[in-house]
């Protein structure tokens, strides 16, 4: 198997944490996206979409999409499960990594995409090209916080984002959190103190900065 990718890519970065949590090895072909690589002819052939991450197959199939990444990965190296193992977990790990994907993480990208001077033409990934709204940005300021309040709300409760256990939840709303500061210089409010617990646990894991 082969992973393109781009150590600039948030989405990446899950798979990358992913595989380093369930101790996976294999090829890593770097994707340039400064380069705009990801547009050239050649990547289009590995995926039409002209995002990163894809995985590529020993069959030459390709699986793109974060999701489905790992759920191809979890399926097929069952050791450390992190999406779960009965099927009440399996559904709540979905549930909660849904929502911080939707609440979070996209709410960080909304906001960079319609506001970066680089990203003019480019609102949303993918191979068309969309304008930015900047009403899109006063709103995503919104979401974000709304989703710091919401996991505030959560952490209180439990010790990770889907319960007991740290999971694929996790790691999307901890590359959600750091997109948030990298690209936007948004912490967690330090009255969030059940989240900010939550953050330290996850963030000094060994594979955290994969």
């Amino acid at each position: 198997m082969k992973l393109y990718q781009s150590n600039a890519s948030p989405n990446s970065r899950r798979v990358r944490i992913y595989l380093a949590e369930k101790d996976i090895s294999m090829t890593v072909v770097p994707v340039d996206l400064g380069a705009r690589e990801q547009f050239s002819e050649a990547y289009a052939t590995i995926n039409p979409r002209r995002v990163v991450p894809a995985l590529v197959l020993d069959d030459g199939s390709t699986i793109g999409e974060v999701p489905a990444i790992i759920r191809y990965l979890e399926e097929t190296h069952t050791h450390r499960p992190l999406l779960g193992t009965t099927a009440r977990d399996k559904a709540v790990i979905t549930m909660w990594e849904r929502r911080m994907e939707q609440e979070g993480f996209a709410a960080v990208m909304e906001t960079v995409r319609n506001g970066a001077a680089a990203l003019k033409g480019r609102a949303i990934a993918g191979p068309h090209g969309y304008d930015q709204i900047p009403e899109l940005v006063e709103r995503g300021h919104r979401r974000i916080a709304d989703f710091y309040d919401d996991l505030e709300t959560r952490l209180v409760e439990v010790p990770f984002v889907a319960g007991d256990q740290f999971s694929v939840a996790d790691i999307t709303a901890m590359v959600a959190i750091d997109f948030a500061k990298k690209a936007l210089s948004w912490e967690i409010p330090l009255k969030n103190a059940g989240s900010r617990r939550w953050y330290d646990a996850v963030s000094s894991r060994p594979n955290a900065d994969s």
